[in-house]
């Protein structure tokens, strides 16, 4: 299994961006999937995770309001619309999947490379 992820780049406060991730390989059931990001010289931090079928969604209490997880329309696609921006939220967002939900936070089984995101003041 493959996790890609698009969409990061440099912002300014208050701006809004959405990432894209999807996930890939010969065949594939659903998966959870989730957010995560990292700064560095500190450790990679939930944000957000959405059940296979869409129905349950978590988030982490600093995004909760500002940030929204979806599932595309694309097996196995999901994206975090990012709104109202500020400097704490840069990091390098990852994506994760995998085919249990209780999996997440602590041990999803497939990661993205993951994609810079810098919001600027």
């Amino acid at each position: 299994v493959q996790v890609a992820e698009s969409g990061g780049g440099l912002v300014k406060t208050g701006d809004s961006l959405r990432l894209s991730c999807a996930a890939s390989g010969r065949v594939l059931p659903d998966y959870a999937m989730g957010w995560f990001r990292q700064v560095p010289g500190k450790e990679r931090e939930f944000v957000a995770v959405i059940s296979a079928d869409g129905r349950t969604l978590e988030y982490s209490e600093f995004v909760i309001g500002r940030f929204a997880i979806s599932r595309g329309s694309t097996k196995n696609t999901v994206f975090l619309q990012m709104n109202s921006l500020n400097p704490g939220d840069t990091a390098v967002y990852y994506c994760a999947a995998d085919l249990t939900y209780s999996d997440f936070p602590d041990s999803p089984d497939y990661w993205g490379q993951g994609t810079q995101v810098t919001v600027s003041s």
